[in-house]
């Protein structure tokens, strides 16, 4: 498949609000593409690369590039390409990259180069696209979007299943069943503002402590066990003591849903990097384990001795997994009956708060486990913390955000009156926001490289933001979780943003 079509398909969901429109579409697509271009073509509708993050910014992408006249690339051509270069270590890497890079470019039209830059900038999002792509397929294939969705569900590949379905039709996804040893996507929460509003929504309902971990799936098929991440890699081998804790358990066939996480001598939760880098260390893992141990602690279980529970209510998935794992190794929960019992929510709420956690999530007791989901019988509530922040830079959109400034480079006071950049964000604006911030940045600017727009430290901008972590990419040596626009301040002056000092203060224990 040419990446020009590819490139125009995604132009065009972007700019069009009908749903329906957009599964149309997608099928179109689908019905042209090969078996074998599904791995790259379903990644970049989302906006995402199958390599994973490339490094490839604004230092390689900066120089324009003519394009070329005629579309000839192909999206397997593209994606050998973006191997290559991701490949591409030692000395003088970083030119060899920028010439690869220049060549990529110098062969993609003009309409390529821009998807091309906001795929490897991470401007190119689709939201909700990888449903709307299950929609497609059905259309495409002639197949029910239930059992697509459902096969996706369970091999927690939507890419594999569409390989299937275009290679061999509708009748191949009777195969996709939910297997110990095979991981699925796990299910996911929605937002409540409020536990309240969690409570009101749900009714009877379980209220559990959201830890802020790493999320893992844990198999054991009685000597064998193997623990995968959300992203349903397998990183059995970097946590021993998940294996050893599996083995203990009562059962000996199931899949677990939890987290691990690192506690303290105090037993309080520490820092999410201390955890995630943990979790993320490949070599010399005895000794990992010995400075950072993690402890898994589980929510829910998916199957048990053979039998899958996906379809179970929540309260019956529970009680098998109260059966199987001790009440130490399980997420401490309460459970209401309804909008009668909020106030014992919400004295959950702040014991868990005070015991370090970042929340709970509240979840209906008799709701299904709907894997690969963003569900709305989970209900996630925890504080939003907010910075009043100056705005250093913006970044030229892509897509629907084509014209527009879009992703704010955002800064805090230093003692010295400077800023230190923390972060950026497109997230949270509107496109009345958009069009009134790229107004009002283009009067700040002070350079425009054709990428990033500078401008001068002036505007100042609410941001809402989910906690901190540490950075060597920023000169405050941390960034911001989830940063979001909550509004303009155009009511303060710079002087009266926040100060790197008083992030720091704020989350005791992250500070490098």
């Amino acid at each position: 498949m040419l990446l020009s079509r590819l490139a125009r398909v995604s132009r065009e969901v972007a700019a069009t609000s009908a749903r329906s429109r957009k599964i149309a579409l997608l099928g179109e697509l689908f019905r042209v593409a090969d078996a074998e271009d599904v791995p790259v073509v379903i990644p970049y509708l989302a906006g995402r690369l199958p390599q994973g993050r490339l490094g490839i910014g604004w230092k390689l992408l900066g120089q324009p590039v003519a394009p070329a006249a005629e579309p000839s690339l192909t999206v397997r051509d593209v994606d050998a390409r973006l191997t290559r270069i991701g490949g591409v270590t030692g000395t003088g890497s970083q030119s060899e990259r920028k010439r690869l890079v220049g060549e990529l470019m110098a062969t993609a039209t003009e309409d390529e180069q821009r998807f091309l830059v906001g795929l490897l900038t991470g401007e190119v999002r689709q939201g909700a696209l990888d449903a709307l792509a299950v929609e497609g397929l059905a259309e495409a294939t002639g197949a029910d979007p239930v059992d697509v969705r459902r096969a996706v569900m369970l091999t927690g590949s939507l890419q594999t299943v569409a390989q299937t379905l275009l290679e061999q039709g509708p009748a191949a996804l009777d195969r996709f069943r939910l297997t110990v040893g095979r991981p699925v996507l796990p299910m996911l929460a929605q937002t409540a503002s409020s536990v309240a509003e969690a409570v009101e929504k749900l009714g009877a309902c379980a209220v559990e402590e959201k830890l802020d971990g790493i999320r893992v799936q844990v198999h054991r098929d009685g000597a064998e066990v193997r623990v995968h991440t959300r992203t349903l890699d397998d990183i059995t081998d970097r946590l021993p003591e998940v294996t050893s804790a599996a083995l203990e358990l009562a059962g000996e066939r199931f899949i677990l849903d939890g987290e691990v996480i690192a506690l303290d001598e105090q037993g309080r939760p520490r820092s999410f990097q201390q955890t995630a880098g943990r979790v993320g260390s490949r070599v010399d893992v005895p000794t990992a384990a010995a400075a950072v141990p993690v402890s898994p602690v589980f929510f829910d279980a998916l199957s048990v001795d053979g039998r899958d529970l996906l379809d179970l209510p929540f309260r019956d998935r529970h009680a098998e997994l109260a059966r199987l794992a001790p009440e130490p190794m399980r997420v401490r929960r309460t459970v209401v009956d309804g909008p009668g019992d909020v106030a014992a929510a919400e004295d959950f709420l702040a014991e868990t708060l005070e015991r370090g956690h970042e929340g709970v999530v509240v979840k209906a007791l008799g709701a299904p486990y709907g894997a690969g989901r963003r569900g709305a019988s989970w209900l996630k509530v925890k504080p939003v913390h907010t910075l009043d922040l100056v705005v250093l830079a913006a970044e030229w959109g892509h897509g629907r955000r084509t014209g527009k400034l879009s992703n704010l480079h955002l800064g805090a006071r230093n003692p010295d009156g400077s800023f230190a950049m923390l972060g950026k964000t497109f997230k949270g604006m509107t496109d009345a926001m958009l069009t009134w911030q790229t107004e009002r940045l283009k009067e700040l600017a002070v350079d425009d490289n054709g990428w990033v727009v500078t401008v001068r430290p002036e505007l100042v901008v609410e941001i809402a933001y989910d906690g901190l972590q540490r950075s060597s990419r920023y000169p405050a040596g941390v960034t911001l979780r989830f940063a979001r626009v909550v509004r303009y301040r155009e009511d303060k002056r710079p002087e009266e943003a926040d100060t790197v000092r008083t992030l720091l203060d704020a989350h005791p224990g992250v500070a490098p």
